[in-house]
C-alpha cells in the first residue's frame, strides 16, 4: 500500500471540459536485485552495478521523476481540481497512471520503494481504502486520453516562447485538455511522435520539475487560481 495519505478531493468547481493533463516521458525506472533484494537504480547508489553491465550511470536519474511528481501534485493546480491525469512512461516501455489524489512520500528513499512495489505489483492501493492511487496501463498512452485533446511537447531547441503567453489559447474554456509532454530525465529532448505541437519555454535548460512548476503557475493564472 502506498505509504502517506491520499490527498483531500479538490474544492474547486472545473469543467468536466478543461483542464491539464501531464505526460512524463522517458523516464529511467529500472529496477534490478543488487545485494539482497531489488531496487530501483540511480546513479549515486549503483555506479559499480551499472558500470559492471556497462550501462552509463549518468542518465539513471529516478530522482528527477520524483521531482516532477511532486511539482504537479503539490501545485495549486491539482488541489482546484485542474489536472485531469497524470500518466508516467519509462525507457523500458512501461506505462502507469498516478491518481491526482495521491500523496507520494516526501523523500526519495521510500519513493524508490514505491516504485519498486508499483513495478512488481503492477498497482499501489491507498492506505484507507481500496482506491488504486499508481496503476500499470496499457500503452500507447494516447489511448487514455480524451477524444480531442492536444497534445503540446517540451523542448530544449528552437525560439522560445512565454507560456503566460500561451496559456489564454492553451486554457480555452470548453475545450478538451491540454496535455503537456515533458522529459523526466537528465539531458536531452523528448522522442514522442503523438505530439502534436512542440514549444520551448525558456532560453536555458530546464529542470522538468521547473518546466512542470512554470506550467502550472501559468495554468494558474489564467484561471485565477491563487
Amino acid at each position: 500500500m502506498l505509504e502517506g495519505e491520499p490527498a483531500a478531493p479538490a474544492a474547486g468547481t472545473a469543467d468536466a471540459s478543461d483542464g491539464v493533463i501531464f505526460i512524463l516521458e522517458n523516464t529511467p525506472l529500472e529496477t534490478a536485485k543488487v545485494g539482497k533484494g531489488y531496487t530501483i537504480l540511480n546513479h549515486d547508489d549503483h555506479k559499480n552495478f551499472l558500470r559492471k553491465h556497462k550501462r552509463d550511470a549518468t542518465e539513471y536519474r529516478p530522482d528527477i521523476l520524483h521531482q516532477a511528481l511532486l511539482a504537479i501534485l503539490d501545485s495549486p493546480l491539482n488541489k482546484a481540481g485542474k489536472v485531469r491525469a497524470v500518466y508516467v512512461s519509462t525507457r523500458s516501455n512501461v506505462l502507469f497512471e498516478v491518481s491526482t489524489k495521491t500523496k507520494l512520500p516526501r523523500t526519495y528513499k521510500r519513493f524508490a520503494g514505491l516504485m519498486v512495489q508499483l513495478l512488481q505489483k503492477l498497482s499501489i492501493r491507498a492506505t484507507d481504502g481500496p482506491d488504486k492511487l499508481l496503476r500499470v496501463i496499457k500503452q500507447p498512452v494516447s489511448r487514455h486520453l480524451p477524444a480531442g485533446c492536444r497534445l503540446v511537447g517540451l523542448e530544449n531547441v528552437g525560439e522560445a516562447q512565454s507560456i503566460y503567453r500561451r496559456a489564454p489559447d492553451i486554457a480555452r474554456k470548453g475545450a478538451p485538455p491540454v496535455a503537456f509532454v515533458v522529459g523526466a530525465f537528465s539531458h536531452g529532448n523528448v522522442d514522442a511522435t503523438y505530439v502534436d505541437d512542440w514549444v520551448s519555454i525558456s532560453q536555458y535548460p530546464l529542470s522538468a520539475a521547473c518546466c512542470l512548476s512554470r506550467i502550472c503557475n501559468a495554468m494558474e493564472l489564467q484561471w485565477a487560481i491563487l
